[in-house]
């Protein structure tokens, strides 16, 4: 269960502290003995960034901000930091912790609680026995001292909220989280956030013609879904909406082009999209965002069961767009276009998908950097570089020429799913766009969604990848409109 954050006003005696130092000072209301400080200020001198003090009654963690760095540098430290102690918290099994701040910058006390909570969080549901949690445990309470906010406090927990549901969706097994499961914890979510859903079942998604998801959708036992969530605050700043697409697909085989040696495992995961939106939604609406915002997340397995699609297949979109399906493993991009052409009858201002789409981004990239292409207005590429420094989850430009857009041509039909092996990541942006005339920011997070090592706070198999970076973009976008008022 994740800790309550809760401001305090004063720090007792006996209480353990997290001190975040932004000058080579200890303040006095850590009541250290003159030996303590001597040590703790000769220890952070050095290379450490944080020393811990055993005072038998209480802890006392020191935690240094690192200098001569941008703040967008020093802030994402804090966090890796945070990271880099929880076993040590674990270990001293505190009920509750303080987490104050000295000398250092406006938000270095939510910042560091931030990383913490991100963290300390766990899949175990499944876990049967356990010992060792049993014994030592994170703490139940994080109370915050000093110079904070109380919109902040409120940011921060309805952020790291929604990434730990994210991350729980992504982390659940197929046979656990199908689409039609998917469905039910998206509108579940809804009920609990205050916004609202609506599930299109397969005879409505027929009835629609979304021809991509219902290809896809033909090797599996299981029924599609298509899931239109909505947002939308009495004061709205927008006039239209902002769209957020979300591939949804629950297990990725590859279909009949399937995926051979390890690249199946984790395809579990191949729905980080769906759960990412899923949790923008959540903060919007739990954080009040005064944006009107909608959220599809087209849902399915990709299998290669009896009557699967095969490579050759030709496919009538929703827009009435032919494809030819040149790669059944490029499944993603099919339920994403049905989804992105759905899009138009809303007349966004602005649709941003987001998917584990392509193993070129992850080879181009890693596992540091999300994959963007655009055709919308710079104003909001900085806006989204900005904000993707804030909080360490960076965007990285590609092209979007109209060259790249010949790769994909058909000779049979209108378009193929898939280019050549040069520019792959590319090629399947450029597919999406042919189904909208609206501006589209396209983000592939293949090499950041889904991890095979923990990478500070950024935790294993699924992050929830993009989550802050949207979030806290809608957010920045609302109060640009603000300031236009």
């Amino acid at each position: 269960m994740k800790p309550e954050i809760k401001k305090i006003s004063q720090i007792s005696p006996d209480q353990s502290v997290i001190c975040i130092l932004g000058k080579d000072e200890i303040p006095e209301n850590l009541r250290l003995s003159k030996t303590e400080k001597e040590y703790a200020l000769k220890q952070l001198k050095g290379k450490e960034d944080h020393v811990f003090i055993n005072s038998y009654f209480k802890c006392t963690y020191l935690v240094k901000v690192k200098k001569e760095v941008s703040l967008f540098r020093a802030k994402e430290e804090l966090r890796r930091t945070a990271s880099g102690i929880k076993k040590l918290i674990k270990a001293n099994n505190h009920s509750e912790l303080v987490i104050t701040s000295f000398n250092a910058y406006k938000g270095a006390i939510e910042d560091f609680t931030e990383g913490l909570l991100l963290s300390f969080y766990s899949f175990d549901k499944y876990r049967t026995k356990d010992e060792d949690d049993k014994k030592t445990k994170f703490p139940s309470r994080l109370l915050l001292y000093g110079d904070t906010d109380k919109a902040e406090i409120k940011w921060i927990n309805d952020l790291t909220d929604a990434a730990w549901f994210v991350r729980d969706l992504i982390n659940e097994p197929v046979n656990h989280l199908n689409a039609t499961a998917l469905a039910s914890a998206i509108s579940e979510t809804g009920r609990s956030a205050g916004f609202k859903v609506e599930i299109l079942t397969k005879g409505k998604i027929e009835a629609l013609k979304m021809g991509g998801l219902l290809a896809v959708n033909k090797g599996s036992v299981d029924p599609p879904v298509f899931c239109i969530l909505e947002w939308h605050p009495e004061k709205c700043l927008n006039r239209q909406p902002v769209v957020l697409v979300g591939k949804g697909i629950v297990y990725d085989t590859g279909g009949l082009n399937i995926k051979t040696g390890n690249y199946m495992a984790n395809m579990k995961g191949d729905m980080a999209g769906a759960a990412t939106v899923t949790g923008v939604l959540y903060i919007a609406a739990k954080f009040n965002i005064p944006l009107h915002i909608i959220g599809l997340t087209p849902a399915t397995d990709n299998r290669p069961g009896g009557n699967a699609y095969t490579q050759g297949d030709i496919i009538t979109m929703h827009n009435k767009m032919t494809v030819e399906v040149g790669n059944t493993d490029a499944e993603g991009r099919l339920i994403l276009a049905d989804a992105i052409s759905y899009a138009a009858k809303f007349k966004p201002e602005l649709i941003i998908d987001i998917a584990t789409l392509t193993g070129s981004a992850a080879v181009t990239f890693g596992n540091q950097a999300i994959a963007m292409m655009t055709n919308a207005d710079r104003k909001y590429i900085t806006l989204l570089e900005e904000s993707g420094n804030l909080v360490h989850e960076r965007i990285a430009e590609l092209p979007f020429w109209e060259e790249y857009g010949e790769m994909i041509k058909s000779d049979i039909a209108d378009i193929k799913n898939i280019g050549g092996r040069e520019a792959g990541a590319i090629t399947a942006g450029k597919f999406l766009e042919k189904f909208t005339k609206y501006p589209l920011i396209h983000l592939d997070i293949a090499g950041t969604g889904i991890l095979k090592k923990d990478d500070y706070y950024r935790l294993k198999d699924g992050p929830g990848s993009g989550l802050r970076l949207l979030a806290t973009f809608l957010r920045k976008l609302a109060a640009g409109y603000k300031k236009l008022k």
